[in-house]
């Protein structure tokens, strides 16, 4: 018989607010087949600032989601656009908090659940997470899909400090804590040393879900006509900034190197698109560079398939990150043009698999020597593709196998405990 977990995860469809809630997703959809019944508690549509239509088939039909009523405080609570910080503690969606374990208390019952997990990266899941694990004696894993440290807004004195107290609790009280990248995972050894030598730290990379991979295009010929390079997802200016790429495209196109004939770059849902377009314009690259609303993940996805190259923008502050497209962008097998830092995770993990030109992001020279013998090579077909047996080791399934193998032994360890 499937034992059965609560998973609470603040991003979940129809949030259309991250990309997070793909690794509940994936996690919901292969936990069955280690024996695991996923029960997922999420926040009402009313707490997410945007939403999006969830096709058929999404979230698994055997999947039971119930939702808890959350405001967020940014929107629901504010005044003149200003709201209280200590309404925000740890976050926005604090409000979640009393009604998600009122919730959380009456499936556990309910569903005889046997252990609990949680995602960051709104805390207050974990603060949900860790009322429950002590009112119902249960098992608790807590999930962190990026560092605390670059994650918090520091603008709210109240939320930054709340928040790092609260990464105190978590690693000091979780049974486990699951890292995504091994950056991560090295950092908070050296944080929570206890944690560490008590073997309670762990690492469980994201990846891709095989179903989304099914019936996606072809890049068409690309005879006679520029070559498409598409980047999707969210850009700073402070980690993951197009500008150095944007001025040595101006430079490559004053030269003469590059035509509008040679490469067209897409930017889709950039999150900062206001700026960026003064940026090409004051560049004079218009020509060049197309930028794109956000769409639903499948139609990202046919736009990556058609492509005929990836961008990837990864500066030095988010060394200890991986971007989840990462995972989708090897999977798709397209070649990657990466503007990243050499000693961060996702330029070792490209490493690993192949099929990418790395470059840093910020240094101008290198990427306008480089980026057009890389057109040429996308042009031609000699760039390596990514190595498909490394690429496998990254399906959403594998990760899964791995979440239940750690709720197996969390369990046990936990019967042993009581006894």
């Amino acid at each position: 018989m499937d034992k059965s977990v609560l998973m609470i995860a603040f991003h979940f469809p129809p949030a259309a607010m991250s990309s997070g809630h793909l690794r509940t997703l994936g996690f919901a959809r292969h936990l069955p087949a280690s024996g695991w019944k996923p029960i997922v508690l999420s926040a009402r549509a009313l707490a997410y600032p945007r939403t999006t239509q969830v096709a058929n088939g999404v979230v698994p039909e055997d999947c039971l989601v119930h939702r808890a009523f959350a405001l967020d405080a940014s929107r629901h609570l504010a005044v003149a656009g200003k709201y209280p910080g200590f309404l925000a503690q740890p976050d926005r969606w604090a409000s979640w908090w009393p009604a998600a374990v009122a919730s959380g208390l009456r499936l556990i019952r309910r569903h005889q659940v046997k252990a609990i997990w949680s995602t960051y990266r709104i805390m207050t899941a974990h603060c949900i997470a860790h009322t429950l694990s002590h009112l119902a004696k249960l098992p608790w894993i807590a999930d962190f899909r990026d560092p605390v440290s670059t994650s918090v807004e520091p603008g709210n004195p109240y939320s930054f400090a709340s928040q790092h107290r609260w990464e105190q609790r978590v690693f000091g009280d979780a049974a486990r804590v699951v890292l995504t990248t091994p950056g991560a995972l090295r950092d908070y050894a050296k944080i929570y040393p206890e944690a560490h030598a008590q073997d309670r730290l762990a690492l469980i990379e994201n990846g891709y879900d095989e179903a989304a991979f099914v019936d996606l295009p072809e890049p068409a010929p690309s005879l006679g006509r520029p070559l498409v390079f598409v980047h999707s997802g969210i850009l700073y200016t402070d980690g993951r900034n197009p500008v150095p790429f944007f001025e040595a495209l101006a430079r490559l196109a004053r030269s003469g190197t590059l035509g509008a004939e040679d490469v067209r770059i897409v930017l889709r849902a950039s999150g900062s698109e206001t700026t960026y377009a003064r940026e090409i314009e004051r560049l004079g690259i218009g020509r060049f560079v197309v930028l794109g609303p956000q769409g639903p993940n499948r139609q990202a996805l046919e736009e990556q398939a058609r492509a005929d190259s990836l961008l990837l923008f990864q500066g030095s502050r988010f060394n200890q990150q991986i971007p989840a497209k990462v995972y989708e962008y090897l999977r798709i097998g397209r070649p990657i043009f990466a503007l990243v830092d050499d000693g961060g995770d996702t330029a070792e993990v490209l490493r690993r698999t192949g099929g990418a030109r790395a470059v840093s992001m910020d240094d101008v020279d290198a990427i306008a020597a480089q980026l057009p013998e890389f057109i040429q090579g996308v042009r031609n077909g000699c760039i390596s593709r990514a190595r498909a047996e490394v690429v496998a080791s990254y399906a959403r399934s594998e990760g899964a196998a791995a979440l239940a193998s750690m709720l197996n032994q969390t369990t046990i360890n936990h019967r042993a405990h009581l006894q």
